[in-house]
């Protein structure tokens, strides 16, 4: 048995990590959790939605083009989040609603990272 007992953190790997910070808490309003020097040439850097358990770690690199990161940020409504992003000027997809399934949409950032807004339920 494993003593795990929650995800604390997903790399997603950026250009420039101080224009990550820019997008990822000024234009989404992620807090940012941790920057802190981990060498001379590198730092560790974290940012997060306000509130949430689970934090992106910006890793300094080269992206391998666009990424299908499979991560599921959770809102409230997503209609109105998309608007919201759409006029901050990220670049969103269409609503997407079926039947039985939470209305969302998906959206990239400025490295291509892609990501998937979900409405929760209730």
């Amino acid at each position: 048995m494993t003593t795990m007992t929650d995800v604390r953190t997903i790399g997603v790997t950026v250009r420039d990590q101080d224009a990550a910070l820019d997008f990822y808490v000024g234009t989404l309003g992620f807090e940012k959790r941790l920057d802190a020097p981990i060498s001379p040439t590198q730092r560790w850097v974290e940012v997060a939605p306000r509130g949430a358990t689970t934090s992106l770690a910006l890793t300094a690199g080269e992206p391998a083009g666009p990424t299908d990161t499979g991560i599921r940020f959770a809102v409230a409504d997503a209609a109105s989040e998309r608007t919201a992003l759409a006029a901050r000027g990220v670049a969103v997809g269409q609503l997407l609603q079926w039947d039985q399934v939470p209305p969302m949409f998906e959206f990239d950032d400025p490295d291509g990272n892609h990501f998937y807004v979900v409405e929760t339920a209730g």
